[in-house]
């Protein structure tokens, strides 16, 4: 019998990339497909050497729409299946993922995110965070955490395996390429030890049975003949989806009971807008912050909340106004200001913010 790959809980310092493979190690995942884009090649490289150890199988495809689709298939033959890719192979994958959403695929996908558009730079952005929410021809029925250190990316990979199968939607965990590169200290533990049950997986084609007889047919289906019928299955699958989101969304606050200005930021940028909120509280201003992790579904009512006695937003991010576009969406007729500090493809720190603030007075 081949040994669990965590017993117990231990500290490490390493990167995110590795994190994310001894992740899905942890989460039961059998086999990974995929295909190297920077900054997200070393899953695969870490998941290759330590998947032999416990039984588990990689397969290097061609190209990141086989590995999307690839993923989708071992899913349906009822693998713990996942994927990893970046930029460019994550707007490759988009037909699969669509694809996913609308058969109810559980898909595991982790971003890390590169600069864009197109191939531009291999080291950092939250550029993707519009394409990974509503990539793709669809309606965004879609999971997306944002994490913001390895801790997070250790927990959020293993969550997103529950979350896909619990509710039947594709689910992202989306990172960068800071996360995925640096190295930063985590724990690491056995989920079962800390009373998280796994969902199990379940075979979605070639279930035992005659359908229809023995057992109630599966329908899987991306293709339709008319507008009806199609109408049909995507409104149940919106309404499918927003009945879950309830159980799903998660976000964090930050000092923003009394605050007149409110910081919105996700993933790593939530480090510096945490760390910028202490130092300007420190010079006497009301001022707090908003994170959401979940990107998809939004927080919308906690937001709503935290921003009730708030005077101004202040929307920062490392792309040209995506968390931007979603927030003034999700939050829309809130007539208070919403300014934008936006810095595509680059990273911010707290004394940037610091210093955007207080040159407004």
């Amino acid at each position: 019998m081949v040994d669990k790959p965590i017993k117990g809980e231990k500290r490490y310092f390493v990167t995110g990339n590795e994190v994310v493979a001894w992740a899905a190690l942890a989460a039961g995942a059998e086999i990974m497909y995929g295909y190297p884009i920077t900054p997200q090649n070393e899953v695969m490289h870490y998941w290759t050497r330590l998947a032999p150890k416990y039984n588990r199988k990689f397969l290097q495809t061609e190209d990141e729409i086989s590995a999307g689709f690839a993923t989708c298939g071992g899913v349906l033959s009822g693998a713990r299946a996942f994927t990893a890719t970046a930029g460019p192979g994550n707007t490759l994958m988009q037909e699969s993922m669509s694809m996913a959403e609308m058969m109810k695929i559980p898909t595991v996908v982790v971003v890390q995110q590169r600069g864009g558009p197109s191939t531009a730079t291999v080291i950092y952005s939250q550029q993707e965070v519009t394409m990974t929410c509503f990539g793709a021809n669809g309606e965004g029925l879609r999971v997306v955490y944002s994490t913001g250190s390895h801790q997070e990316l250790y927990d959020y990979t293993i969550k997103a395996f529950n979350t896909a199968w619990k509710y039947r939607i594709p689910t992202f965990v989306l990172g960068d390429g800071y996360q995925a590169k640096m190295r930063e200290s985590l724990v690491m533990y056995d989920p079962e030890e800390r009373g998280i049950k796994m969902v199990p997986t379940e075979k979605i084609v070639g279930k035992e049975g005659m359908p229809g007889v023995e057992r109630e047919p599966s329908h899987l289906r991306n293709t339709y003949n008319t507008e009806d019928e199609l109408y049909d299955v995507v409104e149940k699958l919106v309404r499918d989806f927003w009945q879950a989101a309830p159980e799903i969304v998660e976000h964090q606050e930050f000092d923003c009971q009394d605050a007149e200005i409110i910081v919105v930021a996700h993933g790593v940028v939530t480090r510096a807008a945490q760390a910028a909120v202490k130092e300007l509280r420190a010079q006497g201003k009301k001022i707090g912050h908003f994170r959401p992790v979940t990107l998809r579904p939004f927080p919308r009512e906690a937001m709503k909340k935290a921003i009730a006695n708030a005077k101004e937003l202040i929307v920062v991010e490392s792309a040209e106004g995506q968390l931007d576009k979603i927030v003034k969406a999700e939050i829309y007729g809130c007539s208070k200001p919403i300014t934008g500090y936006f810095k595509p493809g680059v990273g911010i720190t707290a004394e940037e913010i610091v210093e955007f603030i207080n040159k407004r007075g």
